[in-house]
């Protein structure tokens, strides 16, 4: 078959499971050919040899079958880093990335100071953070011993190891550390929803995703334990489901510890992040 006949093929087969049909073809051809999407466009009539004809059928089954494409290729760009993914840590999304530039906006002026990345999973947050800002001193936590294997070869192929990886459940695995900014991307899913979400994420490790019949019980976890963590004046940063605004604004209220929360909204408009500093 040609290069033509197989992005055609793959498109119309992948119609019901991505809003791109072609553009997820052309990467999973130029995946298997190991060349770039622009030499699929040069020579569309070039013949594909057999084997790579049956390898890129393989990758088009996994894809068909409603697999991620970052999971099939293995890797996932976010903020300014590239990160090695697999089934055992969420794929990076870009509404996160609205954490990261919340933080550098808010904070990034200084040179050196202390953060904690709770749930970082990949690395996204930590490891975008420690590259923007080389003298900040990060510590990320992941309760998931297969999540942080793959943070850190992430760690060691962007040569960020002064990032330090904690196995633990949220502030209880940072010891008697104190930070400058905790910050988070916990699961927010409520249990009851999870059957809406389900086979969009069904390749999604769930327990990265949903926090009990509200979704918001790592949320109420984190805000009631990071001021122990946090010195005086330091914020906490936490992404939330688009409806959890308001919820998450009345938590950090009734702990009494907190001033000036502030909500930001990602590029859909969508209220996503929101943000308060230790009294």
């Amino acid at each position: 078959m040609t290069i033509e006949a197989l992005l055609h093929y793959a498109a119309n087969a992948l119609m019901a499971v991505t809003d791109e049909p072609s553009l997820d073809a052309a990467i999973l051809l130029a995946k298997v050919l190991h060349k770039p999407r622009s030499y699929l466009h040069a020579w569309p009539e070039k013949a594909v040899a057999t084997e790579e004809v049956d390898r890129f059928m393989r990758l088009l089954a996994n894809r068909a079958a409603g697999e991620p494409l970052a999971y099939i290729l293995g890797k996932k760009s976010f903020w300014s880093v590239d990160l090695l993914v697999n089934s055992d840590t969420l794929i990076p999304r870009p509404e996160t990335e609205l954490l990261v530039e919340t933080v550098l906006k808010r904070l990034g002026h200084l040179k050196t100071i202390s953060l904690a990345d709770l749930g970082t999973g990949s690395g996204a947050i930590a490891l975008s953070l420690a590259r923007e800002r080389p003298l900040w001193k990060i510590h990320a936590v992941d309760l998931s011993e297969k999540a942080l294997l793959i943070a850190e070869k992430n760690r060691a192929r962007l040569a960020l190891d002064r990032v330090t990886f904690h196995k633990g459940s949220w502030c209880h695995a940072l010891g008697d550390n104190l930070f400058h900014v905790i910050v988070s991307n916990p699961p927010y899913i409520a249990e009851g929803e999870w059957p809406l979400y389900a086979e969009g994420l069904a390749f999604e490790p769930k327990a990265a995703l949903v926090s009990g019949a509200d979704g918001l019980t790592a949320i109420r976890e984190i805000i009631q334990t990071a001021y122990t963590k946090l010195h005086r004046g330091g914020y906490l940063f936490l992404e939330h489901g688009y409806q959890q605004g308001e919820a998450v604004r009345d938590l950090f209220a009734k702990t009494g510890t907190y001033q000036g929360v502030i909500t930001l909204r990602d590029l859909s408009g969508h209220e996503r992040v929101t943000f308060a500093q230790l009294v």
